[in-house]
Order: C-alpha cells, then sequence, then structure tokens
C-alpha cells in the first residue's frame, strides 16, 4: 500500500469549515493506523496563511493549490487541480467531508481517477491494509460497512459524525501546482445569509414540525439564540410554506449531526428521521406519545412544546443569570 493518506478541505472566504477539522483529524487517525504520514490539500486563493491552521491538527505536509481563478469552488477546476496532486502523491487514502461541495468534488474525483468511494462514512475501521466503511444505506434504515477496494481509497464523511483532535505534525507547508483548463462553468454570483448558524455547521439544531402550527418559528429561535444553535424544519413545516428550504431536514434536505437535536411537533417520518438519526443526542417533544420520533429519542416529553419550550428557555435564562 502507498504509504500516505491525503486529506482534502473546504473553505469560504479563506475560513475553514468545520467538517475540514474533522477530516484531517481523522485523517491523521487513519495515517497513525498505517503507520504512514497526513498531506493536507488547501485550494482557493490567497490562502496560505489560512493553511497554517491545520498544522494544529496533525498535518504532516500541507499542500497549497493557490490561484486567482480558485477563489469560489467550481467543481470542474477543483477535481482538475486535485486529480493532479493525487497523481503526484500517489495516496492510498483521500479523505473529505460530505457536504454538498465535498459531495459534488468526491464523486467527479472518483469518477476521473477511477477510484472506489464510500460516502457519507459515519465509522472509518483500519485492519492492517484493510479499510472499512460504516455508512447509511436505505435512507437511514440500515447501516453497512463497507470494505473499498482499489487504490486510492476515498472516503466522504459526513458533518458532525467524527471527532476533531488537536494533534501534532510536522507541519510543513509547500505550494503545489494549480494545474486546471479553464471549462463552462463560471461564478456568476454568491449570496450567503449572515447571522445565521449554519445547520450543517451547527453543534445545537431546535427543529420544528407541523405542531408548530403555522410560521411563528420565534419560540424555537429564541431558544436556538440562547443556545448558539441553529434552526431546522421538517419536510412539512417547508410543504407547508413556513420555513425556507434551506431549513428542511431530512432526506430530501439537509443531513444533520448535531451533538443536541431538539425535536419540536415532530412526528418523526423515517424520511426525516433520517436525516438526523446521526445526532449524538435527540430531545423530542411531542403530544402524541405514540409519535415514531420517540422511538430514536435519548429524552422524549409528552406534552404541549409551547408549555414545554417556554420553560425551558426560563431554565436556561436562570442558569445565565
Amino acid at each position: 500500500m502507498a504509504q500516505k493518506v491525503l486529506a482534502i478541505t473546504e473553505q469560504i472566504n479563506g475560513v475553514f469549515r468545520k467538517v475540514t477539522y474533522e477530516a484531517v483529524s481523522e485523517g491523521k487517525r487513519i495515517a497513525d493506523s498505517l503507520g504512514t504520514k497526513l498531506t493536507v490539500l488547501v485550494i482557493g486563493s490567497e490562502i496560505e496563511k489560512t493553511a497554517e491552521e491545520l498544522c494544529e491538527y496533525g498535518a504532516d505536509k500541507i499542500l497549497v493549490a493557490d490561484a486567482p481563478s480558485l477563489k469560489e469552488f467550481l467543481v470542474d477546476r477543483y477535481t482538475q487541480v486535485a486529480a493532479g496532486v493525487i497523481e503526484n502523491e500517489q495516496p492510498s487514502v483521500v479523505i473529505a467531508g460530505a457536504s454538498s461541495i465535498g459531495k459534488d468534488l468526491m464523486a467527479r474525483l472518483a469518477a476521473r481517477i477511477s477510484a472506489p468511494l464510500a460516502m457519507d462514512c459515519l465509522d472509518i475501521k483500519v485492519d492492517g491494509d484493510l479499510i472499512k466503511a460504516i455508512r447509511p444505506m436505505y435512507g437511514g434504515k440500515i447501516l453497512a460497512e463497507v470494505s473499498l477496494e482499489g487504490t486510492p481509497k476515498m472516503l466522504g464523511i459526513r458533518p458532525n459524525a467524527m471527532r476533531i483532535d488537536k494533534l501534532s505534525g510536522e507541519g510543513v507547508i509547500e505550494k503545489c501546482q494549480a494545474n486546471f483548463e479553464e471549462g463552462d462553468l463560471k461564478s456568476v454570483d454568491k449570496s450567503l445569509e449572515t447571522g445565521m448558524v449554519e445547520l450543517t455547521e451547527a453543534d445545537i439544531i431546535v427543529a420544528g414540525g407541523r405542531g408548530m402550527g403555522g410560521p411563528d418559528y420565534s419560540l424555537l429561535e429564541e431558544l436556538a439564540d440562547l443556545t448558539g444553535g441553529a434552526v431546522g424544519a421538517s419536510r412539512s413545516a417547508v410543504d407547508e410554506g413556513w420555513r425556507p428550504q434551506s431549513d428542511q431536514i431530512g432526506q430530501t434536505g439537509k443531513t444533520v449531526s448535531p451533538n443536541l437535536y431538539i425535536a419540536c411537533g415532530i412526528s418523526g417520518a423515517i424520511q426525516h428521521l433520517a436525516g438526523m438519526s446521526s445526532s449524538k443526542v435527540i430531545v423530542a417533544i411531542n403530544k402524541d406519545a405514540e409519535a415514531p420520533i420517540f422511538s430514536k429519542a435519548d429524552y422524549g416529553i409528552v406534552g404541549d412544546l409551547f408549555d414545554i419550550v417556554p420553560a425551558v428557555i426560563k431554565e436556561i435564562r436562570s442558569v445565565k443569570e
């Protein structure tokens, strides 16, 4: 097996997303298990200074592909750059986050270099030279252990599924050739929501479903604000027009894995559970004691959310004062 693990990072406006630290930390653990080194690839524009952060997370070598045309993520350019680095470095394992950007990049990259890919991994095991990935299948109904054959073995990790560790590494920074051809894809405009915690980045999510009874989510927003979390919604709430599609959690929305997921007035349809069942702690609040969400919850409260949530908010405020 070639002696190297490559972690591909993800950054927006020169700031690494949380899943980058997860991918680098997991990449270091895999490298240690294989008795090899961890190389990290950073792609963007004017990012060499930002790349230095990764020295604290176990990177032995940090390759920086820096070019003005790489400022915005365009998958054809990033794929070409990453493929060139893989050809030069010859890693045995390539790991990245399974975010919307990571899924786009890793799928195209795997096809380009004819490599095996396991996406949305919840756990990764090293058994000798064998890499095994634990990933959900059939909408999250089962977890499958997948063995990858071929080189490099490509792994996309689910955001918030892996532990972030500050680990020592050599941290040698090198510039690499950012070789790519201009394609048909162009970056025309970018619009980012500000002042809000991104759902896939949030450690705490407060989500509301049909039980909210309408578009007034101010109660959940207050709780999310108090805890430093984000507000999400079930598909039924989005279909009703109560919340934007960007807040939708589930099989046809966003997959989240926060440390704490508070489900308010959500019955727990299988499509919704597929998007949040890997949350570390799930708290369900619902008037229906038979709601399916309780089968997945670590803590369940049977009652009216409009009575319970204000009581929770009051208690949190009293602790903070």
